[in-house]
């Protein structure tokens, strides 16, 4: 036979194998993918009067472990609406929102078991463990690795209230759903039992649903699930819906029909209530092709035909800032913010439906895929967006900081803002774990900052290679962070094993410097110090005088300082991280001039208020303020400062004024440096040196100066709200002497004090021990406040005080312990008449010391003095108070105090009205001078207030 013949049957044998082998293949992925996956089918019945849904559920469960499995365990998410002790009520304890703790029953949701069997028609028993949002299965016969286990259910679901976590039944009847029913909870050797806590992170494999759901006709359907068919009869829809390889079931049922728009081009439908006023439909679905042609474009293709983003969910993570300004002064063209809004929606939605991951584990790859495109898409279509957008060309605002910055950098501004507090968490932090801000912004801005940065460090599309690529194999296949650092590393040609070790899975900062810089003939050598020994790389740039690159180089394995030589190239100025690209701790230690040393000084700049840090400036804010007390009146001042939006190490602040009723300088001012320490449980030492100088009494003036040192404390869990700190300080008080007092008017004392606080909705504790030394007396005092909030909504508010002098040689009461209204003596109170022993401003209480509210004579304890103050709610902010207390005063008996009356505790600790009742005075109630003895808290530090509004960020 001919050779030639001979090899044409070889080679067209061989094709017709590997045909074969390949189709072979094909067809056991297509079993595994068909037979292999998790099946539900789901008949579901919504009674919308009653707020609830009866379902009957078949769950074909498909063992992908080569573990044997006798038990199983079912996420049962509604249920964590059942009552006041479940993760998702703690959760939002420790936020400070009491909603589900004082909810009532109509608002609270559950679910209830009617009935669990298995294939054979046999009962399952089952019981919820530890946390009432899971449901374990004891099953009749073992799941054998690679087999199917399948099993019935039937339930009643009872919705909660949309109030807590948007989802269930909205005021206007409207339903959103979501995690409304039972479904299996993920095994890879391990059960993966994570407890509903309004995070939207339900770990679920993909599974093929079929579902019939039968509601009042009065009612349209929004979904993304593949519509059957649907029938109406009687009053009530019938709809069946179809949905292959879908991780969630959202379904949202609304009475209007005219809600959501669906825009539609070749690569898929989309459906959105997101609005934008001021737009007409043609523009609106300009934008929609444009967000949906870019999202395709730099992921792939969309698996299923229709994709849903809504209002709900862009409200649940929006664009936080100035996008969240009311609509009528937002800088930002509304082309612009729609699309951002629609983008940031979409690409989570996009991302959450197509890949399976563990998204409380593993979140962050999926958040810097978000955050990356996102700042990709203002960089290709808005490159020139500021981060103030049209307030930047105004003439009040240009020549601020913020009003030059690019809209993305936002990204590392606010994920700075926590590195600055030294609040910072890895990216591998499980969601839980997390502190609020980081949740919702920080984190997710440094993971997608951080692709930003190896894209510049790597100089190549590898980046966006890999973004494609993991999206498209991670379709059939678990996603996971091993996948996403595997294909990065595959595709970078450098080595970026720091990436992942020191910026994904670590929470130190960075932060270099140029130290050194020397001219030599043809080059420049400099000394760049690594701060915090993070092994990163740090770009350094050449500037010349016109302030364009004429250099650029990476500079890598820096552990702690290194010499580089570079070429001479009219270069005027070394620049480290000159582009911003780097999340960097600290930008103004980043230049050197090659001129000199005094041509490196900074210019200092004035400004009236603050702004964002400017690296080439030293900065100086100024703006007016006004403060009062009934000895200096109104008084008006102009405050100097340098804290800019950022914390920063150190931060000086004075505040000149002019009391109008005195005529007189009066004021005060701080030094403060704050040295964070990472890794540590002592996480900050503040050194500080403070002092004032106002009136104390007409025509008598005060002054202090207090050096100071203190220690801060915390646990590893930076969600605890648990801290602990160490202060000591020197108190130096310089007065006026005043006539009537025989005492030495000049004093200093020696203050150390140890805090410890844990504050929380249910239960808040607090308290310290304090010790004093003085020339002419020595004390020590331990404070207690307990504050509980029981499962009947009642309230105890309890505090506890006992001092003891341990020398006291003073001829006065102005160093002693007082029933009511401490001295102050150390100029800790805000007093607005501090002298005052008649009139409103003597009724102002300030709970310190003894903490009574009544009046009492001989309200001062020289010796000794233990008080118990106790408070209980009697109809919401209405309470009843009671006090009791012994003083020991120095050859005089013991004597017994006690008092009680009516709070009305408007906000706790910054408003709230005591009225007197009875007393050691008798029936205060009774007296004709009653009005004199009602006692007041009030707090004008806006900075105080705002930070009862803030604290459940971090």
């Amino acid at each position: 036979m001919d050779p030639k013949i001979t090899n044409h049957f070889k080679d067209k044998r061989k094709k017709l194998m590997l045909k074969l082998f390949w189709s072979s293949i094909f067809t056991i992925c297509s079993f595994h993918l068909s037979f292999g996956q998790n099946t539900q089918k789901i008949y579901a019945r919504l009674n919308s009067l009653q707020n609830s849904i009866n379902i009957q559920q078949e769950i074909v469960f498909h063992n992908n472990s080569n573990d044997t499995l006798n038990t199983l365990y079912l996420n049962d998410w509604n249920n964590a609406y059942s009552n006041k002790n479940t993760p998702l009520a703690k959760r939002f304890a420790e936020n400070f929102n009491k909603s589900l703790h004082f909810a009532k029953n109509e608002d609270k949701g559950s679910t209830q078991i009617l009935s669990v069997t298995d294939n054979n028609f046999k009962s399952l028993q089952w019981s919820r463990p530890k946390s009432s949002d899971l449901i374990k299965l004891q099953l009749n016969h073992p799941i054998y690795p690679g087999k199917n286990y399948k099993f019935s259910l039937t339930y009643i679901v009872k919705l909660p209230n949309a109030k807590f976590t948007d989802y269930g039944f909205t005021n206007n009847r409207d339903f959103n759903l979501r995690y409304w029913y039972l479904t299996p909870c993920v095994y890879d050797g391990n059960w993966k039992l994570s407890s509903n806590k309004n995070l939207d992170d339900l770990y679920s494999l993909k599974t093929t649903y079929d579902v019939q759901f039968t509601y009042a006709s009065g009612y349209h359907i929004i979904t993304d699930l593949d519509e059957i068919n649907k029938e109406t009869g009687n009053g009530v829809t019938t709809i069946n819906l179809h949905g292959d390889n879908r991780s969630d079931l959202k379904l949202i049922f609304q009475k209007s029909s005219n809600a959501f728009s669906h825009f539609t081009n070749n690569k898929l439908t989309l459906i959105t209530d997101l609005e934008a006023k001021n737009l007409n439909d043609i523009t609106k679905a300009s934008s929609a092709n444009q967000v949906v042609n870019f999202v395709t474009s730099h992921l792939g293709d969309y698996p299923n035909e229709k994709l849903v983003v809504t209002a709900l969910e862009y409200n649940k993570n929006p664009l936080y800032g100035l996008n969240q300004l009311p609509s009528f002064i937002r800088p930002f063209k509304e082309e612009f913010q729609y699309e951002l809004k629609l983008l940031k929606t979409l690409l989570h939605n996009y991302l959450e439906n197509t890949l399976t991951i563990n998204p409380r584990e593993e979140q962050w790859v999926l958040d810097g895929i978000q955050t990356y495109l996102m700042m990709k898409y203002v960089d290709e279509y808005y490159p020139n967006m500021k981060l103030i957008g049209n307030l930047s060309d105004t003439w009040l605002l240009r020549s601020y900081h913020l009003a030059n910055m690019s809209f993305n950098e936002q990204y590392p501004f606010l994920y700075m803002l926590m590195v600055r507090k030294n609040l910072n968490q890895a990216l591998t932090t499980p969601n839980d774990s997390l502190i609020r801000f980081n949740l919702k912004i920080a984190n997710k801005y440094k993971a997608g900052v951080g692709l930003t940065y190896l894209k510049n460090y790597l100089g190549t599309d590898a980046v966006d290679e890999v973004i494609q690529e993991f999206y498209n194999n991670c379709q059939t296949i678990m996603a996971t962070q091993e996948n996403f650092e595997a294909l990065l590393k595959e595709k970078a040609q450098k080595d970026i094993d720091w990436f992942f070790t020191d910026f994904v899975d670590s929470e130190r900062h960075i932060d270099f410097k140029i130290k050194k810089v020397k001219k030599i003939k043809d080059s420049i050598t400099l000394s760049v110090k690594n701060k915090t020994g993070t092994k990163v790389p740090i770009s350094l740039y050449g500037i010349n005088k016109n302030d364009s690159v004429v250099s650029k180089l990476w500079l890598t394995d820096i552990r702690d300082e290194k010499k580089v030589t570079i070429a001479n190239t009219g270069i005027d100025k070394l620049v480290l991280n000159y582009d911003k690209v780097i999340p960097e701790f600290n930008q103004r230690n980043n230049w050197k001039s090659t001129g000199g040393f005094l041509s490196s000084n900074k210019k200092l700049k004035f400004q009236f208020f603050k702004d964002a840090e400017n690296p080439y400036y030293k900065q100086v804010f100024f703006v007016p303020i006004a403060t009062y007390n009934l000895y200096d009146g109104f008084t008006p001042g102009l405050r100097l400062y340098n804290k800019t939006f950022l914390n920063q190490p150190f931060i000086y602040d004075i505040r000149p004024s002019y009391a109008l009723k005195e005529k007189a300088l009066v004021g005060g001012g701080s030094f403060l440096y704050k040295n964070y320490i990472q890794n540590s449980n002592m996480y900050v030492v503040n050194y500080g040196l403070g002092g004032s100088s106002y009136h104390y009494a007409p025509d008598l003036r005060y002054s202090t100066i207090t050096p100071l040192v203190s220690f801060g404390f915390r646990p590893d869990d930076l969600r605890s709200n648990e801290r602990e700190s160490l202060m000591l300080r020197f108190v130096n008080v310089i007065r006026d002497k005043d006539p009537s007092i025989q005492t030495n008017p000049d004093y200093s004392v020696f203050n150390v004090r140890y805090n410890y606080r844990n504050i929380g909705a249910i239960n808040h504790l607090t308290w310290f021990v304090d010790g004093q030394v003085a020339k002419n007396f020595s004390k020590v005092s331990l404070n207690i406040d307990y504050r509980k909030l029981f499962q009947n909504n009642l309230q105890l508010n309890l505090r506890f005080f006992a001092g003891k002098f341990i020398y006291n040689d003073t001829t006065s009461d102005y160093f002693s312990f007082a029933l009511d209204r401490p001295t102050d003596y150390l100029f800790d109170y805000n007093y607005l008449g501090r002298s005052e022993d008649t009139g409103l401003f003597s009724q102002q209480l300030v709970i310190a010391e003894g903490g009574f509210k009544s009046q009492l004579d001989n309200p001062y304890a020289n010796n000794w003095i233990m008080t118990t103050n106790a408070s209980v709610n009697i109809w919401r902010w209405i309470e009843a108070y009671g006090d009791l207390g012994l003083v020991k005063n120095r050859n005089i008996p013991t004597r017994f105090v006690y008092d009680s009356g009516i709070r009305l505790n408007l906000v706790p600790d910054y408003f709230e009205l005591y009225f007197p009742v009875y007393s050691n005075n008798g029936w205060e109630i009774a007296d004709n001078r009653y009005d004199q003895k009602i006692r007041f808290i009030v707090t004008l530090s806006p900075r105080t207030l705002i930070g009862l509004f803030t604290r459940k960020w971090f």
